[in-house]
């Protein structure tokens, strides 16, 4: 197994890439920790475990800094470590155009999206450095890499996610600390079923490979780089977008 008896905590592991990212890691043998604000992670936890797994789901909004702290301390007393955090969790936004953007909508993306990857980050390093090590992936997305039309905060958000991974990567380099992040392309998952079919076949058409991803596919990137094979890597950007970003 590539992460037998491997700590990690999952934020934004109720649903989509988080709950297959779970999964996965709990297949290989994790013991995984979510931390997320809804209530379904309770679901993801009993179906690792009804599958032989180990995992723990703790109440986390990543946005306030003593909620983060608390995930960090439970998995700590729990598990006596921190292997692997995934920082995950994230909002789309309300598209539209610069001029008629509503801070309070800016603040919110910018919050979860970018704030939450820090704190969680933050307060996960600080175990790591007693280690002397620890591996961190963070979630970035295409639109780090491509401009968009009408998406400024989450653009805004996810460009910053990537620098912030690659400074992160530095800093830590030699205290036995990986940060990398991935990039995905449009993904299936319930949100984005909730769109008309004429917007899906628009996001389609735009990955040469002509289908949109799979969350277990983003999972599987992501268990790659939180795992020992890729123990040479560190400030990378590993791109799951169906070709999205080479056109």
């Amino acid at each position: 197994m590539w992460l037998e008896n491997k700590v990690v905590v999952i934020t934004g592991g109720a649903s989509g890439i988080g709950e297959a990212t779970a999964k996965k890691f709990a297949e290989e043998g994790a013991k995984v920790v979510i931390g997320d604000i809804a209530e379904q992670a309770e679901a993801v936890v009993e179906h690792i475990k009804s599958n032989g797994g180990d995992a723990l789901f703790v109440s986390c909004d990543v946005t306030d800094e003593e909620s983060v702290r608390h995930l960090m301390k439970t998995t700590t007393q729990v598990y006596g470590r921190i292997d692997i955090l995934v920082a995950n969790a994230g909002i789309p936004e309300k598209k539209g155009p610069l001029h008629h953007l509503q801070m309070e909508e800016w603040q919110k993306v910018m919050a979860i999206d970018l704030n939450g990857v820090v704190i969680t980050n933050k307060y996960a390093l600080q175990q790591m450095v007693k280690q002397g090590s620890g591996a961190i992936v963070n979630m970035g997305s295409i639109l780090a890499h491509v401009g968009q039309a009408n998406s400024a905060a989450y653009s805004a958000a996810k460009a910053a996610v990537v620098n912030l991974t690659r400074s992160e990567a530095l800093t830590y380099a030699t205290q036995g600390i990986r940060v990398n992040s991935v990039s995905p392309g449009y993904v299936e998952t319930p949100l984005l079923n909730q769109l008309p079919k004429e917007t899906k076949q628009a996001m389609v058409a735009k990955h040469p490979i002509g289908r949109l991803g799979q969350p277990e596919e983003i999972a599987e990137a992501i268990l790659f780089l939180a795992s020992d094979r890729a123990s040479y890597i560190t400030g990378t950007v590993l791109h799951v977008d169906g070709g999205y970003t080479a056109i």
